[in-house]
């Protein structure tokens, strides 16, 4: 049985993902800050699907909750899903820096250091698979979550051109506006956003492993949202940014 490890996984894309290996037969190690929330979520997975589901509770923002995800990756796992994240509220000048800098931890320190620490298991085995959870937000210059998710991007397909032929596969995953907790979280007006705009988290997973198999560095679901990303890398920085801050507000 495969085993995938899975942070950020009790709601949004993160859940949608454990559903997803779970019917296809994955073991899971399930990572969250919300311990109570994280065992109810593994519970329901097993009774559902079957198949083991491991709590793990962590704050990737937190150096020995960090370590100890990376310890278990050591040990062995076949699929890793970065997924962990969250938005601040207001722009760069408005937010601490102490804020600023724990996105920065969990969005892009995690990332690098857990897809370090998964790796080399895989390539001992000629098999195994990152997806690192970016955002189409990482193809236009908005602030620091947009900064961060463009590091992603730029990361995955780095780190997955570098391993081509070994039989590990990074892929870095950049939906847009996807129907989770998210935004709420964050208190977004999200009512100007028109419907053919949003995703739909389960087929946003569907789509991921899809693209991860064809060995796709960037995965971007749906044709519209392909469309936009390449409007973003065609179009002035400073277009694309007025383009952005216009969808945010």
């Amino acid at each position: 049985m495969p085993t995938a490890l899975i942070t950020g996984a009790t709601a949004g894309i993160g859940a949608a993902f454990a559903r997803r290996l779970a019917a296809d037969g994955f073991s899971l190690v399930l990572v969250s800050r919300d311990a109570a929330r994280l065992e109810e979520t593994a519970a329901g997975l097993t009774l559902r699907y079957g198949v083991p589901a491991r709590a793990l509770p962590a704050d990737l923002a937190r150096e020995q909750d960090l370590a100890r995800v990376a310890d278990r990756l050591r040990e062995g796992i076949d699929l890793l899903v970065n997924n962990a994240g969250f938005a601040l509220s207001g722009s760069f000048t408005e937010v601490s820096a102490d804020e600023e800098a724990r996105m920065l931890r969990v969005h892009c320190e995690a990332v690098l250091r857990l897809t370090l620490a998964a790796v080399p298991w895989m390539r001992s085995r000629g098999r195994g698979g990152v997806i690192n959870v970016g955002s189409v937000a990482g193809f236009f210059p908005n602030g620091t979550y947009s900064a961060t998710k463009a590091w992603v991007a730029t990361f995955s397909a780095s780190a997955g051109a570098e391993l081509a032929g070994s039989g590990v596969r990074v892929m870095a995953l950049c939906p847009g506006f996807v129907r989770t907790e998210f935004h709420q979280r964050v208190g977004m007006d999200t009512s100007g956003i028109p419907d053919h705009l949003w995703l739909d988290a389960d087929r946003v997973a569907r789509t991921a492993m899809r693209d991860l198999a064809l060995g796709k560095l960037i995965s971007i679901p749906t044709l519209r949202y392909k469309a936009i990303a390449a409007c973003a890398r065609l179009v002035p920085p400073a277009l694309a940014a007025r383009l952005a801050a216009r969808v945010d507000h």
